[in-house]
């Protein structure tokens, strides 16, 4: 019955012929393959079309498995010869119920086998044949991997088992780091701790735990990912850094680790640089229209210096690349100095800091301006040094991007000043600053409106957002329940104009240049947040958390 459902369904709405359901239905008798199955795999319908009518008109939901994290004793309760015959995964249990992603959610069989073996009720969920197909290598291939390590290690033996492409280490640390790229992951930790190792991703900013490994694999898990980054692998004492170039998912993934010995042994960091998901485009950094006018001004400069601030994480480097890619013509020579060289760009020299031979960021720049430059960008101005052979390059002809850790935009001309930078310079050569924050970004699958409370009320109309609704994500299976996915940025801009210079030579106080860009349409940080807030993009909450205000 429930096939006839199904063919009559898609016969209703005009998706198949009532020849193409008969062929399928002969065809069906032979093979035994599901309905939507057949027709999927002839091309008479999409995977998403059937999808669509399963979920509306029968009231099966569908379930994005990749953007849902599965407890590995969930995933243990049906034995992965039983998923991967019916193609199936056990996600969530409550009580005595275990929601089922299936391909086929009319498998009876299949629902019925399940049951028996596992003495749940089932509630199944419909999921495509491909994120099918990455969750049994990301959960079932991921534990048989584990266990086959457990099996296998040796610790006299232990160069061979790592130095093997084969050897069931090998295929666990590709299989993790795959799986944090499949989850957006920026970060991987291993973290040593007295009985085990844990295992966090870090997603849109948050660590989020992954599983905890047996602490006899500590050694040999370090040891491998050494040995992909090129360190030294007897050397446990004192931190390393390296960096590991592979593909995942036929993409090019560039991989920095980190070392650092610990009481409980060397935690390690992978962080994660995905091309793919890479910023390229200044319209996609999230800039309000008055700011993104502003920042197209000041790096189509001729000259002089542009700065992007805020704290390590808030995408700062992201915005100086997306600022050479708009820049970087075959008309151009443009030079960048790094540490470390975070993505490769095609026609942009990339030279790498490197104190241990003595080539430091002042020492790098000064080589640069013998190169001929138009553009130069300096990852970070982190001295009185590379700050004035900066400054004299942008006033010299050159533009100069770079970054300072500071606060807000403001508080740059201060904290030049504190390096002893004389306020003329900075006047004369400053073209201008962003500040900004990264926020996690509302789940677009199950946003929804709610009218603000009464403290929420109140900061709103203070800043002067009156009568206005705000959003918030009620979490679901794209968002891992969290109700967000993603993350934007929100920034204050402040352009050098010439009433800012005058500000500048004459060394006022901060609320000096916050009080030219309120009367000039430019919004703080804050309230670049609230706006985002009101449109639906961010949550209150989360930019209150991010923006540092006073008092």
């Amino acid at each position: 019955m429930a096939r006839k459902r199904l063919g009559d369904l898609l016969l209703e709405y005009g998706l198949i012929t009532k020849e193409q359901l008969d062929q399928a239905l002969a065809e069906q008798k032979v093979s035994a393959q599901p309905l939507g199955e057949i027709l999927t795999q002839r091309g008479i319908i999409s995977e998403e079309q059937l999808i669509e009518v399963i979920e509306f008109q029968l009231g099966i939901p569908h379930l994005n498995i990749d953007r849902f994290d599965i407890e590995r004793s969930i995933i243990e309760l049906v034995p992965e010869e039983l998923a991967r015959r019916y193609k199936v995964l056990p996600v969530k249990r409550q009580g005595n119920r275990l929601t089922l992603a299936m391909v086929d959610p009319f498998d009876y069989f299949a629902i019925e086998d399940v049951q028996m073996t596992t003495g749940l009720k089932i509630d199944p969920v419909i999921a495509t044949r491909e994120n099918m197909n990455r969750a049994f290598e990301q959960y079932y291939s991921l534990n048989r991997s584990i266990s086959e390590v457990l099996m296998d290690v040796q610790p006299e033996e232990m160069e061979e088992q790592v130095r093997a492409e084969d050897a069931p280490i090998v295929r666990l640390v590709n299989q993790l780091i795959e799986q944090a790229v499949d989850k957006r992951a920026s970060d991987i930790h291993f973290d040593a701790q007295r009985i085990g190792v844990a295992v966090r991703f870090r997603i849109d900013g948050l660590l989020i735990n992954q599983m905890r490994l047996p602490k006899h694999l500590q050694p040999v898990l370090a040891t491998r990912i050494k040995i992909m980054a090129n360190l030294n692998i007897a050397e446990r004492r004192i931190p390393q850094d390296g960096r590991i170039q592979m593909q995942v998912r036929g993409r090019p993934i560039d991989v920095r680790v980190a070392t650092l010995p610990t009481i409980f042994g060397e935690k390690l960091v992978l962080r994660l640089l995905d091309m793919k998901h890479a910023i390229t485009r200044v319209d996609k950094l999230g800039f309000s229209e008055i700011n993104h006018k502003a920042f197209m001004n000041m790096i189509n400069s001729a000259y002089g210096m542009v700065l992007v601030t805020g704290p390590t994480g808030s995408g700062k480097t992201s915005t100086l690349y997306a600022a050479l890619h708009h820049l970087n013509t075959e008309r151009m020579n443009v030079i960048t100095i790094e540490d470390p060289v975070e993505y490769q760009l095609d026609g942009v020299n990339q030279v790498q800091v490197n104190p241990s031979i003595g080539l430091t960021f002042a020492v790098g720049l000064r080589s640069i301006l013998r190169e001929d430059p138009n553009i130069i960008m300096v990852g970070e101005i982190r001295d009185k040094e590379t700050a004035e052979i900066a400054l004299r390059a942008a006033l010299t002809g050159h533009l100069v991007l770079s970054t300072l850790h500071t606060n807000d935009a403001p508080s740059v001309v201060a904290r030049l000043a504190d390096m002893g930078i004389e306020p003329y310079l900075i006047a004369s050569t400053m073209r201008g600053v962003v500040a900004q924050r990264l926020v996690r970004r509302i789940c677009p699958d199950c946003r929804e409106t709610y009218t603000p409370l009464a403290d929420e009320k109140a900061i709103l109309e203070k800043h002067g957002f009156h009568d206005r609704q705000l959003w918030r994500g009620h979490g679901c299976s794209s968002c891992n329940r969290t109700g967000y996915r993603g993350r934007l940025a929100i920034q204050e801009v402040l352009p050098f104009a010439e009433e800012v210079r005058t500000i500048v030579n004459q060394q006022q106080e901060a609320h000096a240049y916050k009080h030219w860009a309120q009367e000039n349409g430019y919004r703080d940080m804050l309230e670049d947040g609230l706006e985002k807030a009101v449109q639906g993009l961010t949550t209150l909450e989360e930019v209150l958390q991010v923006v540092i205000r006073e008092g």
